[in-house]
């Protein structure tokens, strides 16, 4: 299934396909509020705020696979928000596991990581960096945001910043 015919659906309802952001940088992450690295958040808004003008954007996928993700998305949005600035995109509440896996993972998941392992999504906070033309980078939970590996794919991927 080609990425960007997929149909998401937005924190606030709307819903759209991942193409919206087509052409874009876009970094797909699990996000789960009461986990032990929702710190990563932090660094999530700071590459958003670094790149998003020049074609990059966090897509943020609330969780609850792991039991550590609020139940009310209102209350979701609110947390991000308030605690964390978030300004990124979140879609709705989703499973990324399973037989309820949304097929957005269900695509993502097919990435291997740096060790070539891919399948099941191992905790909240992985990351898939999805590049323009297609490719998929994948990072397990504890690489976080701003390691230099995922750094410099999003600037090598990017248009040179405006001097």
């Amino acid at each position: 299934m080609e990425l960007d015919a997929i149909e998401v659906a937005l924190l606030d309802g709307r819903t759209t396909t991942f193409g919206e952001w087509a052409g874009k940088v876009r970094l797909v992450v699990n996000v789960a509020s009461r986990c032990g690295l929702a710190p990563q958040y932090e660094q999530l808004e700071e590459l958003q705020r670094r790149y998003g003008a020049r074609g990059f954007t966090v897509l943020g996928v609330p969780s609850n696979q792991f039991l550590q993700e609020y139940r009310n998305e209102g209350r979701i949005a609110e947390y991000c928000s308030a605690t964390w600035g978030v300004t990124f995109p979140l879609l709705a509440k989703a499973w990324v596991n399973g037989r309820g896996q949304h097929p957005l993972y269900r695509e993502l998941t097919k990435a291997p990581d740096a060790a070539g392992r891919a399948g099941r999504v191992q905790w909240n906070f992985e990351k898939f960096l999805v590049l323009p033309d297609g490719a998929v980078h994948r990072f397990r939970p504890q690489t976080r945001p701003d390691d230099p590996a995922i750094v410099a794919l999003i600037e090598g991927a990017l248009p040179e910043a405006a001097g």
